[in-house]
């Protein structure tokens, strides 16, 4: 089973820069994308129809939002991470016959750190519904997690280090939510890699020079390490200032799938 994630950065800029290509090249089993920047109906999809998609747009016009395009029949779908309204769209759930998938977009703490309390917040409310789903089947996670979790993980750690995405506050809570249960499945299979980036700014030749940041990831209940195949980056793959990250896993539901 294949799954990938990509923050495409406003989906409609994307498709104009290859999105398409891509997305039907990867012939993935599952497909997320995150800060889709849609309303509902305001984009068409040329795609395979072996595909159903749902999307949880955000309240505000060209911000945030998700989607997740799967061939596998889910049993339900949730729009949101707990009861409260959760109007910037970031987080979808599907439920499978033997795991949930988990497409989030986590909340950035911004350049003066003036939503850190909001984001460390989320980050307890993430964890919580995280390890509610993993109690009763195992999870598998993707998105843009807004953080680099160690040094290893972006290219000037000294210079970042009070900066968004990179605070020790959001950090540790990034450590906290692996230790209740979850693997980061890229340093699963690559413990030591430097230089392994899914995202660069649009300052000139700063993704050329790849000095870039890891903060794109796949989660996984720990319990599915053995099932696990591989991972990947696709780095070279443009259209946005991320890049799509891959993983292969044993089917999980393969009676499942339309």
């Amino acid at each position: 089973m294949k799954l990938v994630s990509w923050n495409v950065n406003g989906l409609r800029a994307c498709v104009n820069k290859g999105f398409n290509n891509y997305f039907l090249q990867t012939e993935a089993d599952i497909f997320c994308i995150q800060e889709t920047k849609l309303q509902e109906g305001q984009i068409c999809l040329e795609q395979d129809e072996a595909y159903t998609q749902y999307w949880n747009h955000a309240i505000k016009k060209g911000y945030s939002g998700t989607a997740v395009f799967t061939k596998i029949k889910p049993l339900s779908v949730r729009y949101g991470l707990d009861e409260e309204h959760e109007p910037e769209g970031r987080i979808l759930t599907l439920e499978f016959d033997s795991f949930y998938l988990v497409n989030v977009y986590t909340p950035n703490a911004r350049r003066d750190l003036s939503r850190l309390d909001f984001r460390l917040a989320w980050e307890d409310r993430f964890k919580n519904y995280m390890q509610q789903l993993d109690a009763r089947k195992p999870v598998i996670a993707c998105g843009d997690l807004n953080v680099a979790h160690h040094e290893i993980d972006l290219k000037n750690p000294k210079s970042n280090r009070n900066n968004s995405g990179f605070t020790m506050e959001e950090r540790d809570k990034m450590t906290k939510l692996l230790e209740s249960g979850f693997i980061d499945s890229y340093r699963h299979f690559y413990p030591d890699k430097e230089g392994a980036y899914t995202w660069w700014s649009y300052m000139p030749k700063v993704r050329e020079r790849n000095v870039g940041w890891r903060i794109d990831y796949f989660l996984v209940s720990a319990r599915l390490a053995p099932s696990l195949l591989g991972a990947g980056i696709d780095c070279d793959v443009m259209g946005s200032d991320h890049c799509p990250i891959v993983l292969n896993i044993e089917q999980l539901d393969a009676q499942n799938e339309e």
